[in-house]
């Protein structure tokens, strides 16, 4: 019985911890050199319009990475949306240039919140792009970029 109560324990924390992702998809940056023209879009289908979602910006970047932080343009289309463009500050290290993403082989890894319960305005495809908005053309050491969305 003690066993049962211990891996039932086990169970709730680790189910406690993990959030399904209604949406997520990341891109390669190719040669890990991104340009200005290179705006990795993505496609999700929305069929509740009434939900709230939370919208996650993925980046992935090297240890070679000049900058302690990136400006991205997020875009936004579909039914009845205006086409948008959100710039966005993400913050890639502590000023004394510790890495605040979490390591996975030699890649540091960020997921930032970008919009916390957004309500599409009617169900259909919506396509998000992101596109970096620094001063230096191409930005390097950027590994892939991406969109994570969780339906609450």
């Amino acid at each position: 019985m003690k066993r049962f109560f211990t891996l039932l324990a086990i169970y709730c924390c680790a189910s406690s911890c993990t959030t399904d992702a209604y949406f997520e998809e990341n891109k390669e940056i190719a040669n890990r050199s991104w340009n200005y023209n290179q705006i990795p879009s993505f496609d999700i289908k929305i069929n509740d319009k009434t939900a709230k979602y939370d919208v996650f910006i993925n980046l992935r970047h090297t240890n070679l990475y000049d900058f302690s932080n990136i400006y991205v343009l997020l875009h936004e289309k579909g039914n009845s949306l205006i086409d948008t463009a959100y710039r966005k500050e993400i913050k890639l290290a502590e000023l004394d240039g510790k890495w605040t993403g979490k390591l996975s082989g030699s890649l540091y890894e960020i997921q930032y919140l970008a919009k916390s319960d957004f309500v599409f305005p009617d169900t259909g495809t919506y396509t998000f792009g992101l596109e970096q908005n620094m001063r230096v053309n191409p930005l390097l050491e950027v590994a892939d970029v991406g969109i994570k969305i969780i339906k609450k």
